[in-house]
């Protein structure tokens, strides 16, 4: 059998190491991506997580509101019944 010409063989030896490279660099961009959407997951955990934050403190809010409202009514109604008494 014939040996191949010394161009193929460097044409061969290039292919390889351009096979290797994009082996490389599609790993490289495989981690980052994975990478990326690990941080995605994180700041969208963070997300929620200051979402509820927010949520019960508006709830909370929301409920010393109702119960300030109700102590000025009772403030009121015992002012209006001191007036109203005989002495």
């Amino acid at each position: 059998m014939k040996t191949p010409p010394e161009s193929f063989l460097m044409f061969k030896e290039e292919l390889r190491k351009a096979q290797l490279e994009k082996d490389r660099i599609q790993s490289e961009y495989e981690q980052k991506v994975s990478q990326a959407n690990r941080e995605l997951a994180r700041l969208k955990e963070q997300i929620q997580s200051q979402q509820e934050m927010l949520r019960t403190t508006l709830d909370y809010a929301s409920d010393l509101e109702d119960r300030l409202t109700d102590i000025k009514k009772d403030i009121l109604n015992a002012n209006s019944t001191r007036n109203k008494s005989v002495f």
